[in-house]
């Protein structure tokens, strides 16, 4: 036999089909069996370890002798830790079990080469039979020094360019169902401009602040009545003391309740609670002037900290079904609003666009607020829908006309929206009577960019 991995026939057929798609694993594969007759095999082997549910390897004295390295490396590499640990990401994943066949490239080509070295009498075969050195017993196989380290090595190096891309595809939001539809090339694709993009280097940054944010939604109860701090008047008959419901049933005192209940005079708990959320868009308003280019602990530039924050801003908007709309800004002229509308998919590429663009110049909290009041003024509009959300994510405190303000608050009365600041390493912006603090309801600052959790109450409230 010259397999050494024990395969179905569908196991096979996917290796054939993610050979024919796969240009990288041709490479190789033509790379290595124009000097080792055996490389095929081996490579083979590697892709169908990692694939297959059950990993079955064949006896020894079942295999080609001219086949003695492949079992083995494969009996080496299945016994190791790192790929039972590498498996967890490739079994029946043909694209990620090809990914991580291409990892081990080096090992492969550095195990084959020392093999013929060790038996430099073997000549590559161009007919389908093997030298007679080979079919003898190829005596360098059984004990190939460093086979065990060299497939341990090389697992553990295949698990982490697995986990990396596994862990890029989740911070830009691509779950594993869209994954597994996407055809291979494109897939490739996707990867390969993910791994090279602007904020490539960030997105484990990303993906931590996107998954802090979606535990904070499966904390937030809707409309909690909060902690109780003491007892207040009023009518909502969900927070009566048991004092005004013992009352109602004394026939005698009913007329004297339904009198206090309309006086809004009825002793209910008090509570202090988040508010309910909006309604109306979120709306991420993100500074990229030249300052935001600045780097904090652990290098991580305040651009990146915004985008982030801005990233999982929307997550948060999709799962609430609300539109969410991310606004670049910089100078008074330099402004792009992207819209990802709930009812239609977000879409990767103006994801990426959203979170690669960067304007450059100086800052106008004008351009952006008005773009984002505009926004929420036609949603009213059209839809009748208010309550929307803003979250002003900026470096720096610049004015505002008094006119401006007075159309500001105007609008913001109408249509009943909130706005958030956010002073990225610009902790004066965010002071009592700066600008910001007069534009926002909520105002804090960041200064440790490697920290996710420094908005998270965001995310309990929006």
């Amino acid at each position: 036999m010259n397999g050494a991995v024990v395969a179905d026939r569908f196991d096979r057929l996917t290796w054939r089909d993610t050979y024919e798609q796969a240009a990288g694993v041709r490479e190789l594969t033509a790379e290595l069996a124009a000097r080792h007759e055996s490389a095929r095999d081996l490579l083979a082997d590697v892709f169908l370890a990692a694939y297959t549910a059950r990993v079955r390897v064949r006896e020894r004295a079942d295999m080609d002798p001219s086949r003695l390295v492949n079992h083995e490396f494969v009996t080496a590499l299945v016994e190791s830790p790192e790929f039972v640990e590498l498996r967890r990401d490739t079994v029946g994943d043909p694209y990620a079990a090809a990914m991580a066949l291409l990892a081990q490239g080096p090992a492969l080509r550095g195990l084959l080469d020392r093999d013929t070295q060790e038996r430099p009498d073997e000549t590559p075969r161009r007919d389908g039979q093997g030298t007679a050195a080979a079919a003898a017993g190829a005596p360098g196989a059984p004990g190939a020094p460093g086979i065990r380290a060299t497939a341990r090595s090389a697992a553990a190096k295949a698990s982490r360019a697995v986990r990396q891309e596994a862990s890029l595809m989740r911070a830009w939001g691509v779950g594993p169902g869209e994954l597994e539809r996407m055809p291979f090339e494109e897939r490739a694709r996707l990867a390969e401009r993910l791994r090279t993009g602007r904020l490539a280097e960030w997105a484990e940054l990303i993906g931590r602040f996107r998954q802090m944010a979606a535990g904070e939604r499966a904390r937030k109860v809707e409309n909690t009545t909060g902690e109780l701090v003491g007892v207040t008047l009023g009518d909502d008959l969900s927070r009566l003391v048991p004092s005004e419901l013992a009352g109602l049933g004394v026939p005698a005192l009913r007329a004297v309740f339904a009198a206090r209940y309309a006086a809004k005079e009825l002793m209910l708990y008090d509570s202090r609670g988040e508010q309910p959320t909006g309604r109306g868009a979120v709306i991420a308003c993100v500074d990229t002037s030249h300052s935001m280019y600045e780097a904090g602990p652990g290098g991580v530039t305040r651009e990146v900290w915004a985008k982030a924050c801005a990233l999982a801003l929307l997550d948060q908007a999709r799962a609430a079904e609300r539109d969410f709309v991310g606004i670049l800004f910089s100078a008074a002229d330099k402004v792009r609003v992207f819209r990802f509308p709930a009812d239609r998919p977000a879409g990767l590429d103006v994801t990426l666009e959203f979170a690669e663009t960067f304007l450059g110049g100086g800052t106008s909290y004008q351009a952006p607020l008005g773009a984002a009041r505009d926004v929420l003024e036609r949603e009213f509009e059209d839809a009748a829908r208010a309550r929307g959300d803003i979250v002003l994510l900026t470096d720096d405190d610049c004015g505002v006309t008094e006119e401006w303000m007075r159309g500001w608050n105007a609008a913001k009365h109408r249509l009943g929206f909130r706005v958030f600041g956010v002073a990225v390493g610009a902790p004066r912006a965010a002071e009592a009577e700066s600008v910001l603090d007069a534009l926002c309801d909520n105002l804090r600052s960041v200064e440790d960019f490697t920290d996710v959790h420094a908005a998270a109450d965001l995310f309990r409230v929006i």
